[in-house]
């Protein structure tokens, strides 16, 4: 079907959201400039949020959500911003040294199987 120009035809829609303001937070940047962040990295502030002005408010929201652990993909939808976005604030939170990051254990640092069975069976016998 070929767009008659009306204005009920337009190309978005209410739900579409904000289209320039995650490209204006970011600075065009589409990953971070420091650190590296998984859905499931956990991020914590290391203080109180700068007085305002300095960040913006995505990124104080951040530092204050923070005071407990959140993983990169919980900061996303607690935001309602693409985990892309969250990952260049949460790079530029991070060199200025207000959050730091857990990594979640690499697969070799896992407990072996043998172990978890030895403490599920332990779990089992109390």
């Amino acid at each position: 079907m070929q767009p008659t120009g009306a204005a009920d035809e337009a190309w978005y829609d209410d739900d579409a959201g904000p289209v320039v303001r995650p490209y204006t937070m970011t600075g065009g940047r589409a990953a971070p400039d420091r650190g590296r962040f998984d859905l499931i990295t956990l991020v914590v502030a290391r203080g109180p949020a700068p007085a305002a002005g300095r960040l913006f408010p995505e990124q104080s929201a951040i530092v204050e959500m923070c005071h407990r652990p959140l993983s990169v993909a919980e900061l996303g939808a607690e935001l309602d911003l693409p985990v892309g976005t969250v990952r260049v604030l949460l790079g530029d939170l991070l060199a200025a040294g207000l959050i730091e990051t857990h990594e979640p254990p690499a697969l070799a640092e896992l407990p072996s199987e043998e172990l978890l069975r030895e403490l599920l069976a332990g779990l089992r016998a109390l």
